[in-house]
């Protein structure tokens, strides 16, 4: 009898231990199904550059937002680099040039005009003066703004006065006729500080007659002449 119970145990323990080991067999093949971990796959662009580089695609709007469309990225031509900022306006002397030569004509100075303005720049001639009498007087001055212009005075060619200043007043010589030809040179030694070489001057016959009145403007150098003739 003890030798059954215990078969009996025997068949009893084989059956439990077999039936706990299929259950656990089917156990672990129902969890592999249920865990199986699906391996993540890296996204080649990044979502954010995604959506900025798509504006086309439409985003997802839960709540019935109004979303602006996103621009798509606009590529801007380089611009060169400098230190000084970039002009906006055209260059306003080239401006006024332009000017200048389209009205060049208005601009256009005569030689009387040029040489107020310089000075001759070749010998002027101041016309002949007849006279019956013994002598004459020259008087010259500054006839502009005085300025320091400095002239030398010749009589036939001879040096009479080396260096005469100009004022604003009358100064002059006495010359004594000689029959014939008497030629009165006029040489500017400078121009002054403002330029040219101006000068107002007045010959007077023995009577007491202004028989010329003239002015000269020259440049440096430069002679201005008049001839009194004795008969």
């Amino acid at each position: 009898m003890n030798r059954t119970i215990l078969d009996r145990m025997k068949r009893y323990a084989f059956t439990l231990f077999l039936t706990c080991f299929t259950l656990s067999v089917f156990a672990q093949i129902d969890s592999e199904k249920k865990l199986k971990i699906v391996p993540a796959e890296e996204s080649k662009k990044d979502s954010a550059s995604t959506l900025l580089l798509s504006p086309s695609k439409p985003l997802s709007n839960p709540n019935n937002l109004n979303i602006p469309n996103t621009a798509p990225l606009l590529e801007f031509p380089k611009k060169e680099f400098s230190m000084f900022p970039q002009e906006q306006f055209g260059n306003p002397g080239e401006l006024y040039q332009k000017r200048i030569s389209e009205n060049i004509d208005d601009l256009k100075l005569t030689k009387e005009e040029i040489e107020q303005r310089n000075g001759s720049t070749t010998d002027v001639y101041l016309g002949d003066i007849r006279s019956n009498g013994e002598f004459v007087n020259v008087v010259y001055r500054d006839h502009g703004y005085v300025d320091g212009d400095v002239i030398q005075v010749l009589i036939n060619d001879d040096i009479v006065h080396a260096r005469v200043y100009l004022t604003g007043g009358f100064k002059g010589f006495k010359l004594n006729l000689l029959k014939g030809f008497n030629k009165i040179d006029f040489l500017a030694l400078n121009q002054g500080e403002s330029g040219p070489n101006t000068a107002e001057f007045k010959v007077i016959d023995d009577k007491g007659n202004i028989v010329s009145h003239k002015q000269w403007n020259l440049a440096t150098g430069v002679k201005a002449t008049v001839i009194v003739v004795k008969e």
